[in-house]
């Protein structure tokens, strides 16, 4: 019965814990994310540093580790062992003749300068750097072979090593070539190292800078076609196979939408030349009758059948054979106070940032009359604020006008869409306006969006690169 229980708590357990896993690994993306650099440029050159980093840590830690420390140790050990040869030297064959055998020794077989100094006492000991594993090794060898009272200089840039040990009647010093006790040719190891490390890093950078590149004329050249721009000039698909394929994927496509943009214009345009003909005798015909009949209601339909059928010519042409240029919003702005007084409207207007503006005129100058058109035909008081900076245009459109529900104002974006219960029906047109004006926008790269107006109404912002 224990062991069941047990066995019930641990799959219990067992979805928590998941749920715990999934939320730190969740909060563990979200960290990395946030300080990840976002171009690819930056996280390749990180995909090549970090390895090497991680590899050359690892190497130079065993190194130090298996190889420089244990290396110092024995040639500590070594000279120590020397060190101590001399001590029994001195002290089995003591006042022999000053010593001079015994240094002699030490000199030509175990390379040590020693002398026997009177019994002083041993300097003071000298600050011990933070890390040296030299004055740590010899240190402990000192005391695990002689264990006598020792002083060590192993301080500075100097090549020699001063030793001195306390005896009965005196003090042996003892000089040693820095290298006898310590591995000092670690230094070639590290410069290799670091060295064909940059050159490796070098190399890699030249590397990605070539295959980083066509990935960024690809993405100005789908940027330039979102904004409706031209091709840049020069731009061919290049790079590895996959950019190439993706560069050649991408010109098919924009050939393709091109044709068919042509397609649909040019079959567009040939009804509207048809339609306008029949228009054109309907016309004729109701010229020839018109002394008979009252025909001004007809005459009514037919221009309204006409401007309909621009307005869907318009619409399906969107401007989009236009090249990119220049436009004024000062001179525009202008022209659109001047409408105002024709209208018997109040506009108010606020420029911010340079005026020039790069966009396609024709289209945007269209853009705005469109939205302007509507909050002069629903509204009285009408203020219009442009911001331009930072390659980023922003027109804002505030009309004290009915305004429209939250609910609808995706809606109205549709084609043909209108809105009969707010508005009169005559003077609604053909419901095309907002949707040829978002079609502008969304073609220069930005949008169009409807919010409430402070004035009461209905707010129109314009975002578009520029």
């Amino acid at each position: 019965m224990a062991s069941t229980e047990a066995e019930i708590s641990d799959n219990t357990d067992q979805p928590e814990r998941r749920s715990l896993a999934s939320a730190l690994w969740l909060r563990l993306r979200v960290f990395v994310g946030r300080y990840l650099p976002q171009r690819l440029y930056a996280r390749s050159l990180i995909i090549v540093i970090a390895p090497m980093l991680l590899l050359q840590s690892v190497i130079a830690f065993v190194f130090m580790e298996r190889h420089w420390q244990t290396v110092t140790f024995r040639l500590s050990a070594a000279v120590t062992r020397d060190i101590a040869a001399v001590i029994d030297l001195i002290e089995t064959y003591p006042d022999n003749d000053g010593y001079s055998e015994i240094v002699r020794i030490a000199q030509e077989r175990m390379e040590l300068n020693i002398d026997i100094l009177p019994p002083d006492p041993l300097p003071a000991p000298s600050p011990k750097p933070f890390f040296s594993i030299l004055d740590q090794a010899l240190s402990s060898e000192i005391v695990k072979q002689i264990n006598r009272p020792f002083w060590i200089d192993t301080v500075g840039n100097s090549n020699i090593v001063e030793i001195r040990v306390q005896l009965e009647n005196q003090v042996l010093r003892v000089f040693a070539r820095r290298s006898q006790a310590y591995a000092s040719n670690t230094h070639i190891f590290l410069l290799w190292m670091v060295g064909t490390s940059l050159v490796l890093l070098a190399i890699a950078i030249a590397f990605l800078r070539n295959q980083i590149r066509p990935i960024l004329k690809l993405a100005e050249a789908a940027e330039s076609f979102g904004k409706g721009r031209p091709m840049p000039e020069g731009f061919e698909p290049r790079g590895a196979q996959e950019v190439r394929l993706a560069g050649r994927s991408f010109i098919q496509m924009r050939e393709r939408i091109e044709r068919q943009i042509e397609q649909r214009t040019a079959m567009l345009t040939g009804i509207s030349h048809d339609l306008r003909t029949v228009l054109t005798r309907f016309r004729l015909q109701l010229a020839l009758v018109g002394s008979k009949f009252d025909i001004g209601p007809l005459n009514q339909d037919i221009d309204d059948m006409q401007s309909m059928l621009e307005g869907y010519l318009s619409f399906a042409r969107g401007e989009a054979a236009e090249d990119t240029g220049s436009l004024d919003m000062a001179e525009f702005l202008d022209k659109a106070r001047k409408e105002a007084k024709l209208r018997k409207r109040k506009l108010k207007t606020e420029l911010a940032g340079p005026g020039e503006v790069h966009v396609r005129p024709n289209a945007f100058r269209r853009l705005l009359t469109n939205l302007l058109s509507n909050a002069f035909r629903h509204g009285k008081q009408v203020e219009v604020s442009a911001l331009h900076g930072t390659g980023m245009l922003t027109v804002t459109i505030d009309d004290d006008g009915p305004g429209i529900p939250p609910e609808k104002r995706e809606e109205v974006f549709r084609p043909f869409v209108r809105l009969d219960e707010a508005r009169n029906q005559d003077a609604s047109g053909t419901g095309l306006g907002l949707a040829i004006a978002r079609d502008i926008a969304r073609s220069h790269g930005g949008d169009i969006t409807l919010e409430d107006s402070p004035l009461g109404g209905l707010r129109a912002v314009v975002r578009v690169p520029a």
